[in-house]
């Protein structure tokens, strides 16, 4: 069976102008980094570029939570599903992925603003989950993750409790502004799976690149890291640094 790089290509209220499957639009050359890795080490590439529902009630962020679903749906088998966001290019150099795994849910730590990391664990252990609480140091980044068939039922538990929370979930995440799918996937995950949860490192999801000093027209953060994150504003654009990026590595 294939291991699957699964990618979301819907844009919520123009992130990126243009249309995200064009070649004017942001996500294009982070999609194109990836058909690169899915063919170097003969893995599968999907793109989800329909929305699964009303982006009112759910954004798109939150459709990761069916990727098992939709492959099943699809008639495709699979061994290992790695979720990646379109915000990002793999660098030709990165190994396969799926090498680190030991088969368990895996994702990088959450790096960047420590005070909005510890706000959203708080916050949400406040007022969603009941007081549970967990160290900020397993707090991940849902940017990339990797996942079996083991975790059917975290996800289908997720599903569940959106549905019933929804509403809840939005008003948190409009009052307090801690995110939206990343703390939820972070607390069921520490509370449910804590002994399947393997951290991988920086260079598989190098976040926040700007505030760490990596990201410059030098191009350094495509030296240091496998997988370039455009989270957290990366000025001028992210869709400057996806072009300027892929560009870079692959003409």
């Amino acid at each position: 069976m294939n291991n699957i790089i699964f990618l979301i290509n819907i844009e919520h209220k123009k992130n990126f102008k243009g249309g995200g499957n064009t070649l004017e639009g942001g996500y294009y050359y982070g999609i194109k980094s990836w058909e690169h890795y899915a063919k170097k080490y003969n893995l599968e590439l999907f793109i989800l570029d329909e929305p699964l529902y009303d982006l009112d009630y759910m954004k798109p962020n939150w459709f990761k939570i069916y990727i098992l679903d939709i492959l099943e749906a699809n008639n495709i088998e699979y061994n290992q599903v790695c979720y990646v966001d379109a915000d990002t290019i793999v660098t030709p150099n990165a190994p396969n992925i799926f090498d680190y795994t030991e088969n368990k849910f895996c994702a990088v730590k959450n790096y960047g603003c420590m005070d909005w990391v510890n706000r959203s664990i708080e916050n949400y252990s406040k007022h969603i989950f009941e007081g549970f609480m967990f160290p900020f140091y397993k707090y991940f980044n849902s940017g990339l993750m990797i996942f079996n068939k083991k975790h059917k039922k975290l996800f289908k538990d997720i599903q569940d409790f959106y549905k019933e929370r929804s509403n809840d979930l939005i008003q948190v995440q409009n009052t307090f502004c801690v995110g939206n799918d990343q703390p939820v996937l972070n607390f069921f995950v520490n509370k449910n799976i804590p002994e399947d949860y393997k951290v991988l490192k920086y260079e598989w999801n190098m976040q926040d690149m700007t505030r760490f000093e990596v990201l410059n027209e030098d191009m350094l953060h495509t030296k240091y890291g496998y997988v370039n994150h455009f989270n957290a504003g990366t000025p001028p654009s992210p869709r400057y640094w996806l072009e300027k990026t892929y560009k870079h590595l692959y003409e």
